[in-house]
């Protein structure tokens, strides 16, 4: 290594596998920038050096202003969710004002952007969570309605809520459970919008003829660079109007990502985005 190379903390992966392989480093040179990436106070959703570390460089057209009343934990937990859950609801749901949302797992990072977004732009929103604390914050971050996806009987309460018109969007964050149950709540023409899935699961075509739904998948980087545009201008005047204010859920240092993935991986419930503090 050059002498008088500066150095930061940062983590390093030399292998494919589970969290274990997430290695936590001392010694890593801080990237230099060229030109097109900048030093101003901003916010993105990819880098090209790596995230999980005290510095990071990005290309300028990937990154967005960060407003003076956000701090840098919320602009951490803007980027991903933030972009995904745009893509999800006006994008590909193309959600309208006036319509019905249900955000299957509401409480994460993604779920309460989502419920946020809704709520901004006009529909209706409903929510599900799995704790007490959940609900609670999906109520706080623009659902109407929240709903305990614990419970036996949960999808009756839905339906009783919505009536026999249905639900017309539903954002899914774990398809490998409720894709099934989604497909009976939906409106004629309803979607669904898959966001995340950690498996495969059965479900019955025909529910998806009478009322000729739609299940659609969702990749946020997929999007072109003038939709990266697009959500951007979306989203930054949510934060200068005040409606977008991310949630901060667990905090953990940058030599624990490990730990941090593990938890996501078995974690009972998501309660706001899971940030890593580099200082």
């Amino acid at each position: 290594m050059a002498t008088g190379q500066k150095l930061m903390r940062a983590i390093r992966v030399f292998e494919f596998g589970g969290p274990d392989v997430l290695k936590f480093q001392s010694d890593v040179a801080v990237p230099i920038t060229k030109d097109h990436q900048k030093g101003d106070r901003v916010f993105t959703a990819g880098t090209i050096s790596g995230g999980y570390a005290e510095f990071a460089v990005a290309a300028d057209d990937t990154v967005y202003t960060l407003p003076e009343k956000l701090d840098f934990k919320q602009g951490a937990a803007l980027g991903v969710p933030y972009f995904t859950a745009y893509r999800a609801l006006l994008h590909s749901a193309r959600g309208k004002a006036g319509e019905s949302v249900l955000v299957h797992g509401a409480s994460g990072g993604v779920g309460l952007a989502a419920c946020q977004i809704a709520r901004a732009y006009g529909l209706k929103v409903l929510g599900t969570a799995g704790t007490e604390e959940g609900k609670n914050i999906v109520l706080r971050n623009g659902a109407h309605e929240v709903f305990n996806h614990r419970e036996v009987n949960y999808i009756d309460k839905i339906k009783k809520s919505v009536g026999e018109k249905g639900i017309d969007i539903i954002i899914e964050m774990l398809a490998n459970v409720n894709l099934s149950n989604d497909l009976n709540l939906l409106s004629y023409g309803g979607r669904v919008i898959i966001v995340g899935s950690r498996g495969p699961i059965e479900i019955n075509p025909r529910d998806t003829m009478a009322k000729e739904t739609s299940i659609i998948g969702v990749a946020l980087y997929s999007s072109t660079k003038e939709e990266f545009r697009q959500f951007a201008a979306a989203l930054q005047a949510g934060m200068e109007v005040g409606w977008l204010k991310p949630v901060i859920g667990s905090q953990y240092p940058l030599e624990k990502a490990a730990q941090a993935h593990e938890n996501i991986i078995h974690s009972s419930g998501a309660t706001g985005k899971m940030i890593l503090l580099v200082s």
